[in-house]
């Protein structure tokens, strides 16, 4: 009987003792980063309003259930801040930065909107006149393939190439939040929308 408690207390000892380290995708440090890049390329002057895109009340729920987990199993976080200085990041974005001046007109006129997936397209080709339209897909074409190098720049350059999506959907939500008024963007549905 004796050696029946002193197993189970034993294996209760050795499970409280246990510690789970998680590194989760540091999603305010992910927007900090894209906030800051954003301000880079576009300037103060450019950006709209700083406020988050509203939470899903699915994530809600899911924060809810984590945090109960974690009442049950405490473990020890390992939260990284993203380094967004590596030479190829700062080239990136040195190249966005020359292009947007070229792209702002076309974001004003309406012909070019900001994806849902954190990439750009031409909306509205009858919005550009038929000369400048080359040079338009041009324009969205090299930003793009940008966009994309940065996003995977940015989880590889933080030892996380798996984080590639969530800094694309971070970017994403935080290129229409910071968007000037009267810029078009797709919502979540796909749909055209006039900030």
């Amino acid at each position: 009987m004796l050696r029946w408690i002193t197993t189970g207390l034993a294996a209760t000892l050795a499970l409280a003792a246990c510690v789970t380290i998680n590194v989760y995708f540091p999603a305010a440090a992910a927007e900090k980063a894209a906030d800051r890049i954003i301000e880079d390329i576009w300037g103060k002057d450019k950006g709209g309003e700083q406020s988050a895109l509203p939470v899903p009340q699915g994530e809600v729920l899911l924060a809810a259930l984590r945090g109960a987990l974690d009442l049950v199993v405490p473990a020890a976080e390992a939260q990284a801040d993203l380094d967004i200085s590596s030479p190829a990041i700062r080239s990136l974005t040195a190249s966005m930065k020359a292009r947007a001046a070229e792209l702002d007109p076309f974001f004003g006129s309406g012909a070019v909107g900001l994806t849902a997936g954190g990439l750009i397209e031409l909306r509205d080709a009858n919005a550009v006149p038929l000369a400048e339209r080359n040079r338009a897909r041009k324009l969205v074409a090299d930003e793009n393939a940008d966009r994309n190098a940065l996003y995977r720049e940015i989880a590889g350059a933080n030892g996380h190439p798996e984080w590639e999506a969530d800094i694309r959907g971070t970017f994403a939500q935080r290129w229409i939040a910071n968007a000037r008024a009267g810029w078009w963007y797709q919502n979540a549905a796909g749909a055209w929308v006039q900030k």
